[in-house]
């Protein structure tokens, strides 16, 4: 058996495999990661990014209030901890083994990381904007 679902047509996804070697260093949002591109954008045409985060150096400062023009952003962290908060008053301190889904357009903010953080980060689709924006009612500007 080759592993297809019967009656379903496979789309037009490419085999990946990523390893640190063959994964280059992309520009990125943040001054304070690098970023590593591991393929799976080339691999679905753009319906799936994957990529691994690493702090250069801790968070100085807040990123700001911004949202991100996608379907969804997944957040995993690997190593060290980041903090984030939303539109809606949540706010967290996200670990090693945690993960955050978080909805396309929703306000948030990165308030700061570890200096040895490191997240795998997905987004749908591949290219994901994003938009400064202002704080939500009652929320402080950072």
């Amino acid at each position: 058996m080759d592993g297809a679902i019967p009656g379903a047509s496979r789309p037009d996804i490419k085999l990946n495999i990523a390893t640190k070697a063959n994964s280059p260093l992309v520009a990125g949002r943040r001054k304070f990661f690098r970023y590593r591109d591991l393929g799976v954008s080339a691999a679905t045409g753009g319906r799936l990014r994957a990529q691994v985060m690493e702090a250069v150096t801790g968070m100085t400062e807040p990123t700001g209030w911004h949202t991100h023009q996608c379907e969804a952003q997944f957040v995993y962290v690997l190593k060290g901890w980041v903090e984030l908060e939303f539109e809606d008053g949540t706010r967290t301190r996200s670990g090693v083994g945690d993960a955050i889904l978080i909805p396309g357009g929703m306000k948030h903010n990165e308030i700061a990381t570890s200096d040895d953080v490191e997240i795998l980060e997905l987004s749908i689709p591949g290219d994901m904007a994003t938009q400064p924006c202002d704080p939500p009612e009652g929320m402080a500007k950072a």
